[in-house]
C-alpha cells in the first residue's frame, strides 16, 4: 500500500505512520519488528530505556531490506543529558543497533529537574553537523522547553514525540509545535489500555466507513497532522493499522473524537513539568 510522507524542517522526510516497538524484546521482539516491515513499516520507533535496539537492528537485518529503505528513530535517556554524555548515547544506540547512522534522534524526556537538556540539544546539533543522526527532534517537549533550546542554539527540532490521543488530544501542544514547524509524532496513539474504541464518536465513525474502531483512531490522528505510532506484535493487526488512507473522515466525526478528550487524560501522568525519566 501507498503511505504519503511529510517534509521535515530540515529538508527530511518520514512516511505519515510509524511502528512503536515498545516493549518488544527478544526473539518474540524481534519476530513482530520483521512482521512490521513485511506489512510495510518503514519507520521504527525505539529508544535507549526501552532496551530493544538490539532487537529492531536484527529485525532491519533478517528483513532484507536495505538500509536506505527503513528508517529508525531512538532516543537519549536522562541519564545522558550531559554534552558528553548525550554524544557518547547516541553512538551506543548505534552500536547496539549496528547502524551507521541514526534517520532520527530524539531526546526522550525534558527532566528539567536535572537541567541539562539544552547541552543535550546541542549534543544532537553536533551529531547531525558529523553525520551520525539525520534528523534531530525532541520528544515530551512543552513550549517553555522548546524556546530554551531554540534559544539556545537558533535550532527548531524537526520532530516532536508526544503523548496524544483521543482522550488526551493535545490541541494546544499541537499548535505551539505547528506554528513552529515542528511535526507532531504520537506515542501510545490508541490510548493502550483506556483505548476508547467503544466511545460513540469511534464506533459510528467505524461503522459508517466499514472499518475498525483502532483504524479510526488512527485516520484521525492522520486528519489532525499527529504522526502515529502504533504497536502491535499481531500481524493481521500491524496490517489493519497501516490500512488507513483508503477513506477519510468528515470534519463532524475528527471533532467528535477530539472532543473525548479529559482534562485528566494523561495514561500514568507523565507531565513533562515533573515527571523524570533516567
Amino acid at each position: 500500500m501507498s503511505i504519503p510522507t511529510y517534509t521535515l524542517n530540515d529538508g527530511s522526510t518520514l512516511p505519515a505512520i510509524g511502528f512503536g516497538t515498545y516493549p518488544l524484546k527478544g526473539d518474540d521482539g524481534v519476530a513482530a519488528i520483521t512482521s512490521a516491515l513485511q506489512s510495510g513499516y518503514r519507520l521504527l520507533d525505539t529508544a535507549v530505556n526501552y532496551e530493544n535496539e538490539r532487537e529492531v537492528g536484527e529485525a532491519i537485518r533478517r528483513s532484507g531490506l536495505p538500509r536506505d529503505r527503513v528508517q529508525v528513530q531512538s532516543k537519549i535517556p536522562g541519564r545522558d543529558h550531559g554534552y558528553d554524555d548525550a554524544l557518547a548515547s547516541i553512538r551506543g544506540s548505534l552500536e547496539r543497533l549496528q547502524i551507521d547512522y541514526l534517520d532520527v534522534h530524539l531526546i526522550h524526556w525534558p527532566n528539567p529537574s536535572v537541567g541539562k537538556f539544552v547541552e543535550a540539544w546541542k549534543a544532537l546539533v553536533a551529531a547531525r553537523e558529523e553525520g551520525l543522526v539525520t534528523t534531530i527532534g525532541v520528544s515530551n517537549f512543552t513550549k517553555e522547553h522548546l524556546r530554551q533550546i531554540i534559544d539556545a542554539t537558533g535550532v527548531i527540532p524537526a520532530v516532536n514525540q508526544i503523548e496524544l490521543h483521543p482522550y488526551f488530544p493535545q490541541t494546544e501542544m499541537r499548535k505551539v509545535n505547528e506554528d513552529l514547524g515542528i511535526r507532531t509524532e504520537a506515542w501510545s496513539p490508541m490510548g493502550k489500555r483506556q483505548a476508547p474504541f467503544d466511545e460513540r464518536p469511534v464506533a459510528d465513525a467505524a461503522a459508517a466507513h466499514d472499518v475498525t474502531p483502532g483504524q479510526v483512531i488512527l485516520r484521525w490522528h492522520h486528519q489532525i497532522g499527529s504522526l502515529p505510532l502504533p504497536k502491535s506484535a499481531t500481524p493481521e493487526r500491524q496490517r489493519a493499522n497501516l490500512d488507513i488512507f483508503g477513506f477519510e473522515l468528515t470534519d463532524a466525526e475528527v471533532d467528535a473524537i477530539t472532543a473525548l478528550g479529559k482534562p485528566d487524560g494523561r495514561l500514568f501522568g507523565g507531565d513533562p513539568n515533573t515527571h523524570e525519566e533516567m
